[in-house]
């Protein structure tokens, strides 16, 4: 069965590394917003360029889970709808969906995230102590059910379903 591999995680967690030996046991597409955002367009967010670039990648991670190629999505996925969605998402193409999730404690972050620019500033963005704080703050860690592979809840109310929510949250994905 096809299966599309979601990072989730801090930056710093490791996720861009697993999700490359995960690409390479599996054959899979490797989709990861840093790698286009600094060509295309010199910066991580770019005036809300990322969620327009992120909206593409997932219309193609699902065009390729329904051609029969395994996808490895590496975005981080902070929100537990953003998972939801796309968990709901790649099921709805017959695929199979595989989150991992790595945690990672402050001090290892830190270290990473230096190391990081230190060695490849060309591929990588800078990041404040602002930037780390807000990231730890608005992380939804994923829980035990979560994680567990349980049932996708239903999309927040007002919504009539995960593919509307996930074209509002990704302009481009519809």
């Amino acid at each position: 069965m096809t299966t599309l591999f979601l990072a989730v995680g801090l930056p710093g967690a490791g996720k861009t590394t697993r999700a490359r030996q995960l690409a390479a046991e599996h054959g899979a597409l490797r989709l990861t917003p840093d790698d286009w955002m600094i060509p295309l367009f010199g910066g991580a967010e770019a005036d809300g360029k990322r969620d327009v670039l992120e909206g593409r990648m997932l219309w193609l991670a699902l065009e390729a889970v329904k051609l029969g190629t395994n996808v490895v999505v590496d975005y981080g996925c902070w929100s537990r709808d953003e998972r939801s969605a796309i968990r709901w998402l790649t099921e709805a193409e017959g695929a199979s969906f595989h989150m991992f999730y790595l945690p990672v404690d402050d001090a290892t972050q830190r270290a990473r995230i230096a190391h990081r620019w230190a060695t490849t500033p060309k591929e990588t963005f800078p990041m404040t102590e602002a930037d780390i704080l807000e990231g730890r703050a608005h992380f939804e860690e994923p829980d035990a059910a979560e994680l567990g592979g349980g049932e996708v809840a239903g999309p927040p109310p007002g919504w009539a379903g995960w593919r509307e929510w996930a074209a509002y949250r990704w302009p481009s994905f519809a």
